[in-house]
């Protein structure tokens, strides 16, 4: 923001900026079952990236890429992946070399340490070696009443206490309690936090049945069109030359599309 003359002139980036840079660095189209979670997870990293009370931290960074793993999980072609990620981190003003970086750094720390050592250091009652940005986090953020807190620090803040203790994915009641201590340590709001962390994870569980829908269509469409080519072979072997108008209608609009 700045001053030209007498009026005051608002240069904060709007989420069309971001979806136009977005589109623009990522020109191929997105298939329509993925285009929604690409699309609120970008809008959500700039609203919070506007946002003055935001401060990046690995957590954070945790999250972003562990949603966008788990949410384009099956996606083809997988090749534009990383584009694709690349393009939604850069049209935030991002860097996204940096954000998987600092996400693996958490993810590798956690997984070589446990359960009680990750609540200990919530607590601020341990560090780990050679990492003073993660050792200073739970501090930083339990005496910052402007801590400005996100759905995407949640699932990373998840992933990194899951990391160390895997049995909290399937066990409720541990989970329950491991969330309450992380909310409290860092004085999270612990009713949005469980709230946004349920929504997450039933997300998860329908984006799985609708890759797993696509791919049975798929999976039937092909059976369908070659047991078509092997009767149509059949005939052809027999003198029955001509395929049906029908039939050949019926192949070339039987591939679902997924874009």
């Amino acid at each position: 923001m700045f001053w030209i003359g007498d009026c005051f002139v608002n240069t904060i980036r709007t989420v069309s900026d971001t979806k136009r840079s977005f589109y623009t660095l990522h020109a191929r189209p997105i298939n329509s079952v993925y285009r929604r979670v690409v699309e609120e997870l970008m809008v959500e990293m700039h609203l919070l990236s506007v946002n003055t009370d935001f401060r990046y931290d690995p957590l954070y960074a945790l999250g972003i890429t562990t949603a966008f793993d788990r949410f384009m999980l099956g996606y083809t072609p997988a090749e534009d992946k990383d584009s694709i990620f690349g393009a939604i981190c850069r049209a935030v003003e991002c860097d996204p070399q940096q954000v998987r970086s600092d996400a693996d750094r958490a993810r590798a720390l956690t997984e070589s340490t446990d359960g009680d050592a990750v609540s200990a250091w919530l607590r601020t009652e341990r560090t780990f070696d050679g990492d003073d940005i993660l050792n200073d986090l739970p501090g930083a953020i339990a005496n910052n009443p402007r801590f400005k807190y996100s759905r995407l620090f949640a699932i990373g803040l998840y992933a990194f206490l899951t990391a160390a203790d895997t049995a909290l994915i399937e066990d409720e009641d541990r989970r329950r309690a491991a969330l309450e201590q992380a909310c409290e340590a860092l004085s999270l709001p612990r009713e949005k936090f469980e709230k946004d962390l349920d929504l997450y994870r039933s997300n998860l569980e329908k984006m799985e049945q609708a890759r797993l829908a696509i791919e049975d269509a798929l999976l039937s469409s092909r059976k369908q069109r070659e047991r078509r080519q092997q009767e149509r072979a059949a005939a052809e072997s027999s003198g029955d030359t001509e395929a049906s108008p029908v039939e050949e209608a019926t192949d070339s609009s039987s591939e679902p599309s997924t874009s």
